[in-house]
């Protein structure tokens, strides 16, 4: 990162793109101080965080939402299991109201049914839209979606698109989506920001950003790179 200065609007999403390698992953997990930076300052809900000491942080996390890059299910539990680890670790609800909490996160999502299951019994996209219920089993005020699309096929990956503006427009969640697949990031974006070499070289909505006339922006997002033909 380099002197990246860039506020989050509540109930909107983000979407953050660039080439691999130039800082997306990193910006994500400083956005919840899974990584301290070495300078600046990091913000939520009008506090400072990244001076939190470990302990404090987790009243922070608990109100964010984080789905992993391949979704990092347990592959030891079941689908009900996997969503119900945040509930049992974090807080006092009984069995009933776990249960209960899990089913209705998995209808959600779609996956009613699978409570049974292991990962390795699932889809591809039957596993991201588990772990996005096992994200949102917290009722988070904010998700973080790091590349949620990569490795589904364009149908399953649509599933998730639509499952996050579902979640931004009816529960009002703000959301910050890393990827590198263009189709998503229009269909879901409210607004597209642009890393390279650990900076912000372009920032603004979804139109502006396929119309826009900087060169490095046109190469990414149409996939060309300036050394072709040679």
């Amino acid at each position: 990162m380099r002197g990246i200065d860039l506020a989050i609007k509540r109930g909107s999403t983000t979407v953050i793109i660039g080439a691999s390698g130039c800082g997306k992953t990193v910006l994500l997990r400083h956005l919840i101080v899974l990584l301290r930076p070495e300078r600046g300052e990091v913000f939520f809900g009008g506090g400072r965080i990244d001076n939190l000491r470990e302990s404090q942080l987790i009243a922070v996390r608990r109100r964010c939402g984080y789905l992993f890059q391949a979704g990092a299910l347990f592959d030891s539990l079941s689908v009900a299991e996997n969503v119900a680890f945040p509930l049992l670790e974090h807080t006092d609800y009984s069995s009933d109201e776990i249960a209960q909490l899990v089913r209705d996160k998995l209808e959600l999502v779609g996956m009613t049914g699978f409570e049974e299951r292991l990962p390795a019994e699932l889809s591809g996209g039957q596993q991201r839209r588990v772990a996005l219920a096992r994200a949102i089993a917290l009722a988070p005020e904010a998700l973080l979606y790091d590349e949620p699309t990569t490795g589904l096929d364009p149908i399953r990956a649509d599933i998730i698109n639509e499952l996050i503006i579902k979640l931004q427009r009816h529960r009002d969640i703000t959301s910050v989506v890393v990827t590198h697949d263009m189709a998503s990031a229009y269909k879901i974006g409210d607004r597209i920001v642009m890393l390279k070499d650990g900076g912000i070289v372009a920032d603004g909505s979804p139109e502006e950003i396929r119309n826009s006339g900087q060169e490095d922006v046109q190469e990414f997002i149409q996939g060309q790179s300036h050394h072709r033909g040679r």
